[in-house]
């Protein structure tokens, strides 16, 4: 219990007691620092006693010095004061760096694990299970209390001024300082006040508190970066930086500063003097508060590029998770600059995510390379924007919020494809985003398909491509509940139509060995077919046929069942075709010299040697293939 304060006024009319004053006095000469070794090396707020007679004293000798009680007393009063506030400003600061140690890591992210289990079960309206019981048990280890029935469990402070703890749905304040010191800090910061010595109890207490702040920023790994700082860091060690930041920024909001501010609340409650509290919260996190919020506001004016947007959208998540705690936690008049800071730094990372996004496309449409990818595989450009769109498709609750304009055209820009939504007008804007950019990157593979010499190969190149994006398209739920069935299909059917061609470029020249025209002859030979262009027909077709083998080989369709397909297609053409024309020629051959010159090849040495297309085989590795069959 508070010392109380006595009436030392006297019964017969005198102003002040001489013989009070004088003991209180003494009582403060006592503990003056400056004149005795025992008042330096002893602390008063150690022995309950000793901070009884002290405050008794202090309180003492203040209502003499507002009593007017003549010249000599209140020079004495006032200098009596001088000192006791000096001692009270040393005790002050001794019990809040005696109790300022930081947070403990493993504390911190034990309240960052229970916050995020708590949010996940009230976003799904269900009750807390055993785990999340056994959490908020070793939370409110640190306040002090425990309880496995109520989240809202609190500790009473003995002075009366209502619980310790407040906790909403995401807000975990702990215990920073044990009561009983809480209660002396409120003690002394009451008395300091009340002499006139609020700046000094202000800078104590805040000074001290920050330090606190820092320390545990640090166990968070929250460094002292400016903005500058940040954006000269390479990507790779700015993404992992944001991974912690997005960790820490949550301890930071949600425990640190709401509990910096509980304590404030608790410690200056009942000085009196107005929005004292306010004051002493702000001298503590102020700072830090704007070096945590700095970091992002740093990413969010840095240089756009395509690979940062996915980092943007996550700060922009947990820093819209977490605005509606900042507001809770900085709701006083004294903190309108971190509530707008964050609030800013929001909008501009909404802002650069639809920057990105745009310069994204443009990319897309104008990516420069023409040297023709080996074997017309994959394009590494097809790869890189299918992976980015079914990574924004991940990212759609955000980004459907964030995009609200549909994708257009620069009407003077002649080097861009034609728009035609109609087909997908039910779509909102970021299903159109995406739909515009895999239009234009078939834009750009068709323009990359004609740097292959060999027309059947640059078909192959935009089958192989197009047939990724529909299989990349099909394996994302998302990403497939946005383009529509209606967009596959037209895709779909481009790398089938893909497929036809390339079949009539790379096999016309070849079924057109096997046909019957130019064969038969009028004169002495009895079936009327000319033997010596029968046989010029079968060395075309072998060499032809050698010739497509040899180069195809080399040739790449990753995707083992369109390769399978491909290969089945091109075999129930050509299989039949040339099955029928030994089959009507043969003896021809046969019966005339050396007709092994000129059938090289059975039907079944046909369909084994077309089953070696498209596996992006070498010269030497065919040849090593041959030998060991």
């Amino acid at each position: 219990m508070e010392p109380q304060e006595q009436n030392s006024r006297s019964s017969d009319g005198d102003d002040c007691s001489v013989s009070g004053f004088d003991s209180a006095e003494k009582v403060i000469m006592k503990w003056d620092a400056t004149a005795s070794e025992e008042a330096r090396e002893k602390m008063i707020f150690t022995d309950p006693q000793e901070v009884k007679l002290y405050l008794h004293a202090v309180d003492e000798i203040q209502r003499y010095v507002s009593s007017s009680p003549g010249e000599e007393l209140e020079s004495r009063a006032s200098s009596a004061i001088q000192i006791a506030m000096a001692r009270l400003e040393d005790e002050f600061r001794n019990i809040l760096v005696s109790h300022s140690s930081p947070i403990n890591s493993d504390s911190l992210m034990s309240c960052s694990s229970h916050v995020e289990v708590e949010e996940d079960n009230n976003n799904n309206n269900e009750e807390e299970d055993n785990n999340n019981q056994e959490e908020e048990t070793d939370l409110l280890k640190r306040t002090g209390s425990s309880s496995s029935s109520s989240s809202a469990t609190t500790v009473r402070l003995p002075t009366g001024r209502g619980s310790y703890s407040r906790s909403t749905s995401s807000i975990r304040e702990i215990e920073l300082i044990p009561i009983d010191a809480v209660v002396y800090l409120s003690w002394i910061a009451r008395r300091m006040v009340s002499a006139g010595y609020l700046r000094e109890c202000i800078q104590v207490y805040g000074s001290v508190r920050k330090s606190a702040v820092d320390s545990s920023f640090r166990r968070l790994g929250i460094e002292k970066l400016s903005i500058g700082d940040v954006q000269r860091l390479n990507w790779e060690a700015l993404e992992q930086k944001i991974r912690r930041w997005i960790r820490a920024a949550k301890v930071c909001v949600r425990v640190v500063f709401a509990s910096e501010k509980l304590l404030c609340e608790h410690v200056f409650e009942s000085v009196g003097a107005v929005n004292i509290h306010e004051a002493c919260f702000m001298e503590t996190v102020k700072g830090p508060a704007i070096q945590l919020f700095n970091f992002a506001e740093a990413i969010s004016i840095s240089r756009r590029s395509p690979e940062k947007l996915f980092k943007i959208l996550d700060l922009h998540d947990a820093l819209i998770e977490l605005l509606p705690d900042i507001e809770s936690v900085f709701d006083l008049k004294s903190s309108d600059s971190i509530r707008v800071q964050a609030a800013e730094i929001l909008s501009r990372l909404a802002e650069a995510a639809r920057g990105i996004l745009s310069e994204f496309e443009n990319a897309v449409l104008r990516e420069p390379s023409r040297v023709p990818v080996p074997g017309g595989t994959i394009h590494p450009l097809t790869r890189y924007v299918m992976n980015y769109i079914s990574l924004i498709s991940e990212y759609r609750p955000t980004l459907v919020d964030l995009i609200m304009s549909k994708p257009s055209r620069n009407a003077t820009d002649t080097n861009a494809p034609e728009m035609d939504f109609s087909e997908v007008e039910n779509k909102g804007p970021l299903a159109l985003h995406l739909i515009w950019i895999i239009l234009i990157l078939q834009f750009n593979l068709e323009g990359k398909s004609k740097y292959y010499r060999d027309a059947a190969l640059s078909h192959l190149f935009v089958m192989n491509n197009v047939h990724y994006i529909v299989q990349k398209i099909k394996g994302s739920t998302e990403l497939r509940e946005m383009i529509g069935d209606l967009y596959l299909r037209k895709l779909t059917g481009k790398f089938r139509q893909a497929a036809t061609y390339y079949q009539r470029a790379a096999w016309v020249k070849v079924l057109y060995c096997l046909r019957d025209e130019g064969l038969r002859t009028k004169g002495s030979f009895a079936s009327g077919v000319s033997r010596s262009a029968l046989r010029e027909r079968f060395k075309s077709f072998n060499a032809l046929f050698e010739e497509v083998h040899r180069v195809q080989s080399q040739w790449l369709v990753p995707d083992s069942q369109l390769r399978e397909e491909l290969k089945i297609s091109i075999l129930e053409k050509l299989s039949p075709a040339y099955r029928s024309f030994l089959g009507r020629f043969r003896s021809h051959i046969e019966s005339g010299k050396h007709p092994e010159n000129y059938i090289k090849i059975t039907v079944e040495e046909l369909e084994t040697e077309v089953l070696d297309l498209f596996e992006g085989l070498t010269a030497t590795q065919q040849h090593q293939r041959r030998r060991s069959e």
